[in-house]
């Protein structure tokens, strides 16, 4: 150790790096170009001219060359197998029309199923679907499973109908388009994978999440989506040390605590809650959202419940009593209704503080009223919710007015929820929307309802220290850079650092060394830093080749 503390360099113990000439976002000090990381651990963060002073020949010294040195991303809600398939099979974000998509299945390579996602009809001059025929003639007879953008309905071929039995369930009508429980079905028949193959999915989502400065996945495991045995592979990656952290949950029903329990020990694995995506409702895209008055583009559909208050109520005071986070997806303000009163009947059977200190937490809930945020509070529920919604749907015209006309201005209420203490996180629900959490906070901060925009900072922390916070994460420190605190960071190239905020009246702050706030790249441009480094507890995840240029 030198006078100011900092370690004097690498022993065979323990590697030591002295990250300078950048910026530092830390609380610690807002001035900071310099940091220090002892192993695992942050070990001091400073000045320029500190730095010179401590520089020890047995470090690794990097310099950052003006790069931005900050907090690791958090994503609070994703599927690893899910996004990895979407990596690798069929892209169909950018068909315009149902010719489109089956010339894209037409072309699709190789003899085995066809295995798509992110098509978006709301996006298409004519929304006609294909048929099951035309499917199958585009397919040459290779069963298909091309998922809508937001996961909740897909396209299959008829020997993918047949295979997976979905004759006869709620869902399926005899055409290609399947919701509900024959879209379960489905999903299950497509996800029915070798190891090897799973493996690779979830690799492939796990390095792309490392490439763009995630240190930490929370994975929405359910038994809809894939079985324990993708959720067990999920949580092994954690061993290695090589990767993001996977926060793992399951999204099972539980009727009583000892149910709860039997659950728990069935997975084979650790989980942190038994939430996620333990669906109240559906999706608005594929109208299964539970709303309260119909659809403005579907009279006589106001979507769909899935579980009753009663059944909400039993998981919640369940899991309240097993002290684990329960929860729910919810989107629809019906669904959201639903989920409040199951909220309220479990604290009048388990104690209004034994809820609380659950610290339960809801998926998404983007319709939500001033009187349901109230409750929301009251409860202590955090709120995990999807900036890169609005940004796709919540444009006029878009998506959310097709499904609501005026209530669309309600969606995802970020600024709502932070006025009235709603703990929120920020995540993608990859492969719904990408992992790209610079193109989440510029969504915070350009959210179609100004009324609903929030700072860039806020955006930030909802990103970073929030997403652990969700997780009942119990060090304090986790998502800050301070002496003490794990060194789990990533290093961005970016080309001006500002204080940004939702009212661009007092913009001018950003320059102003008084505030003595932390910059953060200026997003205005519509262009995302890049990412040079990402570490996760000392150990480096992924590095630019321009990193030690």
């Amino acid at each position: 150790m030198n006078q100011l503390g900092v370690p004097a360099g690498n022993t065979p113990d323990r590697k030591v790096t002295l990250y300078r000439n950048g910026s530092i976002y830390t609380a610690a000090d807002p001035f900071a170009t310099a940091m220090v990381v002892d192993g695992d651990t942050v070990a001091w963060v400073g000045s320029e001219q500190a730095a010179t002073s401590i520089a020890d020949a047995n470090m690794e010294i990097i310099d950052l060359h003006g790069a931005l040195l900050a907090p690791g991303f958090v994503d609070s809600h994703v599927h690893l197998t899910e996004t990895g398939i979407a990596l690798e099979g069929l892209a169909l974000d950018s068909v315009r029309s149902a010719p489109e998509l089956l010339d894209a299945v037409a072309a699709a390579p190789g003899t085995g199923p066809v295995l798509g996602h992110g098509w978006d009809e709301s996006t298409w001059g004519d929304r006609s679907l294909p048929t099951l025929e035309e499917l199958d003639r585009a397919s040459g007879g290779r069963s298909v499973y091309l998922s809508r953008i937001d996961v909740h309905s897909a396209l299959v071929s008829s020997s993918l109908a047949e295979a997976a039995g979905l004759r006869g369930l709620d869902g399926f009508q005899g055409t290609a388009h399947v919701l509900r429980t024959a879209h379960a079905a489905a999903r299950i028949h497509a996800r029915t994978f070798d190891d090897g193959t799973r493996r690779t999915y979830q690799e492939k989502t796990l390095a792309e999440a490392a490439k763009n400065g995630y240190v930490a996945l929370a994975e929405m495991a359910a038994p809809h989506i894939c079985g324990p045995e993708d959720l067990r592979l999920a949580a092994s990656w954690n061993a290695s040390g090589v990767h993001p952290l996977v926060l793992p949950y399951w999204g099972e029903l539980a009727t009583s605590a000892e149910e709860g329990r039997q659950i728990l020990d069935s997975l084979g694995t650790e989980v942190l809650g038994l939430a996620g995506d333990l669906n109240m409702d559906g999706s608005l895209g594929s109208r299964t959202a539970a709303l309260s008055a119909d659809y403005s583009d579907a009279e006589g559909n106001s979507g769909n419940l899935y579980l009753s208050v009663e059944e909400a109520a039993q998981h919640l005071a369940a899991c309240s009593l097993l002290g684990i986070q329960g929860g729910f997806h919810v989107i629809g303000d019906a669904g959201l209704a639903a989920v409040l009163d199951a909220l309220d009947a479990a604290a009048s059977e388990v104690g209004e503080q034994r809820v609380r200190a659950a610290g339960h937490r809801l998926e998404h809930v983007e319709l939500a009223d001033a009187a349901a945020i109230e409750r929301l509070a009251k409860h202590s529920v955090t709120v995990s919710v999807q900036p890169g919604f609005d940004a796709a749907w919540g444009k006029h015209g878009g998506l959310y007015e097709q499904r609501l006309g005026e209530r669309s201005r309600a969606m995802n209420p970020f600024a709502s929820f932070y006025a009235n203490g709603v703990p929120i996180a920020f995540g993608s629900d990859s492969p719904v929307t990408p992992l790209r959490p610079w193109s989440s906070i510029r969504a915070c901060l350009e959210h179609s309802n100004p009324e609903q925009r929030i700072s860039a900072r806020a955006a930030f922390l909802g990103h970073t220290r929030a997403g652990w916070r969700a997780t009942k994460h119990r060090n304090p420190l986790m998502g800050q850079l301070v002496p003490g605190a794990p060194a789990s960071f990533a290093v961005w190239e970016v080309e001006e650092l500002m204080v940004q905020v939702a009212d661009t009246r007092v913009q001018s702050w950003s320059t102003d060394p008084r505030a003595r706030t932390p910059l953060l790249p200026a997003l205005d441009a519509g262009t995302d830093p890049v990412c040079l480094q990402t570490v996760r507890e000392g150990r480096e995840l992924f590095a630019h080749e321009s990193l030690r240029a």
